[in-house]
């Protein structure tokens, strides 16, 4: 777990490390304005226009849809659900395990990543990367609702949990490495920015010239 946990903040850092030092692009699905928003409604807001994203795409896509592979070293839809749902829940715990240690306000000079750039950085699409094996998927949805339903059943902690913690206790928690620091609130932004770098994962695949179509 502790090792599966360190993959997954060393492939955050890594991607806000880079764009914090170069223009970076608008995210791929979801854009979002922090400038009429709290911060913790515009946390809120972000799930849930995620999910409302990731279920528009996924509507009546057939078996063979979901399980179609644009190559056979890229991800079907199928697979992309399972790992967004897998991932969810372990970041979650990575989150709330952050969250246990002693706040830590005065290392929040040491953030240079702002809450935009998390989300511009995780949805750009342009850098790929690598899931760590553990989180590899083996494309068991067979429809698209079961999978929703699992992701939706897989976000209430995350969103009561969000609801229950203060702001300052989000902001005021950093976690430091290496590669940079952040806060709590930000990890908490990665989550449904996950979601959002897989959905247009799913448009990239449904775009394929060998996709499926519906026989009418």
């Amino acid at each position: 777990m502790k090792k599966l946990a360190y993959l997954l903040l060393a492939a955050f850092l890594v991607t806000n490390y880079s764009i914090a030092q170069t223009k970076y692009p608008e995210p791929v699905v979801t854009k979002v304005s922090k400038s009429d928003q709290d911060d913790k409604a515009f946390m809120l807001n972000y799930y849930q226009q995620t999910l409302d994203n990731l279920n528009k795409s996924v509507a009546g896509l057939t078996e063979e849809q979901l399980n179609f592979k644009p190559a056979p070293d890229r991800w079907s839809i199928s697979q992309c659900l399972e790992h967004i749902v897998t991932t969810e829940k372990m970041l979650f715990e990575m989150t709330k395990k952050g969250m246990e240690a002693p706040a830590n306000p005065e290392d929040r000079d040491d953030i240079k990543v702002t809450d935009e750039q998390v989300i511009a950085g995780m949805t750009d699409r342009s850098h790929k990367a690598q899931a760590p094996e553990q989180l590899l998927p083996d494309g068991k949805y067979k429809d698209a609702q079961t999978a929703i339903a699992d992701l939706e059943k897989a976000r209430k902690p995350i969103l009561e949990y969000i609801n229950a913690v203060p702001l300052d206790e989000l902001r005021n928690h950093v976690g430091k490495s290496p590669m940079g620091s952040f806060d709590s609130y930000q990890s908490f932004l990665y989550i449904p920015g996950h979601t959002a770098r897989h959905t247009a994962q799913i448009e990239e695949v449904k775009a394929d010239n060998n996709f499926p179509k519906i026989k009418k």
